[in-house]
């Protein structure tokens, strides 16, 4: 039965390095072994009878409600142009300082992140407005190609991020789960707030690191005073104040208490829009973009969503639970080398698979194990979604690589940006194992 599980795992994976979509994969490549298995009887047919309740488990599912009000509360950010806004007016502010540029790039960076969370919309805003500049000031390609891709992923660990709104609700389920099997039946729940909380540190750190690189990188750039000298206050204070308005409202509901992260994403979703016409970029026209837009993400999300459940429900049936624990038998020492094997496998997967795959794919496999060995079920969340952080930096399919070569000239290397962004991978592993080494920073 561990090797039908295998398998299975190995034809998925297989079947999305051939370019199959990730969601019909999962199911159709799942009922194709559970149809196998019904017909050589290694596989009960009334398992099959619970896909639809599980289906309607995920769409009924209130914490992943704030998925798509978070979506819209981004793109509405991206498409009104407040985001480009922001970026100009920082660099501004940096114009008389060595790198300065590369030091508005990433707070706006990190204040994208956490107004926007969506990776894709800061990589190709990032991409299109900062990376000219950068080449055009004398920055290194190398260093501005990684630069922007990794920047641009800071909204999957700053909340409020919709990675960690799924890993919240994967996290909570895997939690319950531990707790059953060591025959805890007063289960105690983890919440996306908890996460939230849990991980306003490490993000910052993050950032931290990257400008503490991106000064000593470019130390003997010359600055650059020449990018407007009619500098006033009243602009850059128009622009940043409204995003940063919006955040501390958002994440400020969900800290002191008064919103679930599902209120508090319609907070945000209506902060959006009250931002939009404060700064009369709101129209009919944008309001009819970012519904279709956030009805695309949101319909992609939550098909690999019922994609996963399938699969989940299938590699239970066929023996899979008995695959993980042979693999933890197997794995020597105590548990901080389980915990490690799990973070070194995640880290390879992202080489292959996207963040919501190994969310909702193999998380909901390797937590359990780990949280029944005593591990803290938000320390544990926080450090699974750093290190999904980097399955957007490696490649050969990792998504900001994507993004940015698609808006990035013919005068940046596809090689320039794989190995620009290897020190920021670098950083995030350091992060990683500060916060391993001292779990305080999450809790």
């Amino acid at each position: 039965m561990e090797i039908i599980a295998l398998l299975l795992i190995i034809c998925v994976c297989g079947a999305l390095l051939l370019g199959y979509p990730v969601a019909f994969t999962l199911a159709g490549t799942s009922i194709l072994f559970a149809g196998m298995g019904i017909v050589l009887g290694f596989f009960e047919v009334n398992l099959l009878r619970t896909i639809p309740i599980r289906i309607f488990g995920i769409m009924n599912n209130q914490t992943l409600l704030a998925v798509p009000l978070f979506v819209f509360m981004g793109v509405v950010l991206e498409k009104s142009g407040i985001a480009a806004q922001m970026l100009t007016d920082m660099a501004k502010a940096f114009r008389n300082i060595k790198g300065g540029l590369s030091i508005s790039i990433i707070i706006v960076g990190a204040l994208l992140a956490a107004s926007t969370g969506i990776v894709g919309a800061t990589v190709v805003t990032m991409g299109l407005m900062s990376l000219p500049a950068l080449i055009q000031e004398g920055y290194n390609k190398k260093f501005s190609s990684g630069l922007v891709a990794a920047t641009g992923t800071l909204g999957q660990i700053i909340p409020p991020s919709i990675a960690l709104v799924l890993l919240g609700d994967v996290m909570s389920n895997a939690y319950q789960r531990a707790q059953n099997d060591l025959g805890i039946f007063a289960v105690e729940t983890v919440s996306v707030g908890d996460l939230f909380v849990g991980a306003i540190v490490p993000g910052l750190l993050i950032c931290l690191f990257f400008l503490i690189y991106s000064i000593y990188f470019n130390r003997n750039l010359p600055a650059n005073s020449d990018i407007d000298t009619n500098l006033t206050l009243q602009p850059i204070l128009r622009s940043l104040v409204p995003p940063m308005l919006l955040i501390f409202l958002v994440l400020g509901s969900i800290i002191a208490g008064i919103a679930t992260p599902t209120e508090a994403a319609a907070i945000g979703a209506m902060g959006a829009i009250g931002i939009a016409l404060f700064l009369k970029k709101l129209s009919m026209n944008l309001i009819k973009e970012v519904s279709q837009r956030t009805a695309l993400i949101t319909t992609m999300i939550f098909a690999i969503l019922i994609g996963a459940s399938i699969f989940s429900l299938i590699f239970r049936g066929v023996g899979g639970d008995a695959l993980v624990d042979v693999i933890f038998e197997l794995v020597p020492g105590g548990k901080y080398s389980a915990l490690l094997f799990v973070m070194l496998m995640i880290f390879l997967l992202g080489f292959i698979l996207d963040f919501i795959e190994i969310c909702y794919v193999f998380i909901p496999l390797l937590a359990p194990p780990l949280l029944m060995m005593g591990f803290d079920p938000v320390w544990l969340a926080v450090l699974l979604a750093i290190n999904l952080q980097t399955s957007f930096l490696t490649p050969p399919f990792g998504f900001s690589l994507f993004y940015l070569r698609g808006v990035a000239d013919a005068s940046i290397k596809t090689q320039y940006i794989y190995q620009g962004v290897v020190p920021f991978i670098l950083m995030q592993i350091a992060v990683l194992l500060l916060v391993i080494l001292f779990p305080v920073l999450v809790l």
